[in-house]
């Protein structure tokens, strides 16, 4: 192992963007010119040596660090990593790493499968129907005109334009590479989902953290973004994951408020999108809440459909405003075209069918339930969870490493609160939190809730 020095960098280098000087140090790992184990030069060290700002070091590592090429060990350094990553997105590895047999796994957000509707019905059906759905066509329209009419008749805000995705991350990517370039800041929420970070870093873009409190994105918080520079926010309305918080009307009227007088005018802060993912849908017992009602033309919503109809159905809607949706539309056609109409009308049989339906608003009493069940046994233990809607549940702990170590030894996986945070080396919380799903928690409330809250004071 050796420490790299910011004079070996520079000579290896063809260029001074985030991006060359990434290729750069890529290509003397790939040469074996820098080795695994290999500390690689300070940000601040390496900058004025290269003549640019320490941003653009910080997103060129950052890139290598989202390619799983190095790895940063927090005031230790950045170092080359001596194994290829592994397929998982860098922050889903560290739960992953832990072999340890549970009889509890509450560390997914995966739904429970008792609470889908079932698929078969639909898909038969759709499958009886390939002339409607246009199966044999390359230039039919990308979405279904009957979930197209769908999704304008329920979306919260009057969207120019309606497109239908793979999934929510897919359309948050897909929108992202038309309002953002390399090296751009976005906001995010922090506490916040940790594969959005994942995204942002292999785009090579740099996070400006949003707080939360107990009605979602601060309005101070969002103002200080807007001035840091953002150039995108995402953010999680409805059922906010980890926290379960959602924004009430005051709050998104206050947001929006705040966004439309700080981005009038020409410049830069005039290019600001924002980007809704409503993960959670209809299992979340509140309306869909949305700025897209104050900011239609600046606001990208995205619903997804993986935790109401199951994980599979890899569909989300994506509605705002045309230029942005059609650039997204006008990608598409360049790569996979389209998604599915096949899984298409598998959903409209599903969001048209009363039996379905009925399912998923049983699902989401269901989760409330447990949601109130499971903070009311926290509480008679001394441990008290804010309210919420969703699967997720945010729970303060004293110590965040003891706490998850307590829970694998009584056979019960949570995630570690570290894991979700937008800068955790930034972090001023001197406790922790740990995160927990509801899909898996279907009873014991009381047994698993005193578990929890040894491991929470401890």
């Amino acid at each position: 192992m050796a420490q790299i020095s910011a004079t070996q960098i520079a000579a290896g280098l063809e260029g001074r963007s985030p991006a060359q000087i990434a290729a750069g140090v890529a290509r003397m790992v790939n040469e074996g010119v820098v080795s695994p184990g290999d500390r690689l030069p300070i940000v601040h060290d390496l900058a004025p040596q290269l003549g640019v700002s320490t941003g653009t070091v910080a997103a060129a590592w950052n890139t290598l660090s989202a390619l799983g090429l190095v790895e940063s060990r927090g005031r230790a350094g950045t170092f080359v990593l001596p194994t290829p990553a592994s397929w998982l997105p860098p922050r889903y590895r560290p739960s992953r790493k832990i072999d340890t047999e549970v009889h509890l796994d509450l560390s997914t957000g995966t739904p429970d499968p008792s609470l889908l509707p079932d698929i078969r019905e639909p898909l038969m059906a759709a499958a009886a129907n390939l002339e409607v759905v246009q199966v044999s066509s390359y230039l039919a329209p990308p979405v279904l005109p009957q979930l197209e009419s769908l999704l304008l008749d329920t979306w919260p805000f009057r969207a120019q334009r309606i497109t239908v995705v793979n999934g929510a991350m897919d359309g948050l990517i897909r929108t992202l590479n038309q309002v953002v370039r390399f090296g751009d800041r976005v906001a995010v929420e922090s506490p916040g989902y940790p594969p959005v970070f994942d995204i942002l870093d292999q785009l090579g873009l740099v996070r400006v953290p949003i707080a939360l409190d107990h009605a979602g994105a601060t309005p101070d918080s969002v103002d200080a973004a807007i001035t840091a520079g953002a150039r995108a926010m995402i953010l999680q309305p409805r059922a906010q994951n980890p926290t379960g918080v959602s924004m009430p009307p005051t709050r998104v009227r206050e947001v929006a408020a705040i966004i439309r007088a700080r981005t009038s005018g020409t410049g830069n802060r005039n290019r600001l999108v924002i980007i809704e993912d409503d993960h959670s849908g209809r299992i979340a017992p509140v309306r869909d809440m949305s700025l897209g009602v104050y900011l239609p033309d600046r606001v990208v919503h995205v619903r997804s459909y993986s935790k109401t109809h199951g994980p599979d159905l890899r569909i989300a809607g994506l509605g705002g405003p045309a230029h942005v949706v059609n650039a997204v539309v006008a990608r598409r056609l360049m790569g996979t075209g389209w998604t599915s109409r096949l899984l298409q009308m598998v959903l409209v049989g599903m969001l048209t069918n009363p039996t379905s339906m009925a399912i998923v608003d049983q699902a989401a009493q269901e989760y409330a339930h447990r949601r109130t069940a499971m903070a009311a046994a926290l509480a008679s233990h001394g441990i008290v969870v804010p309210p919420g809607d969703g699967l997720t549940m945010w729970i303060p702990v004293a110590n965040e490493d003891a706490a998850m170590t307590r829970l694998l030894a009584a056979g019960i996986r949570a995630s570690a609160g570290t894991e979700f945070l937008a800068n955790p080396e930034c972090a001023s919380d001197a406790g922790g939190h740990l995160r927990i799903t509801l899909g898996g928690l279907r009873s014991d409330f009381d047994a698993v809730a005193a578990i929890i809250a040894k491991a929470a004071r401890n």
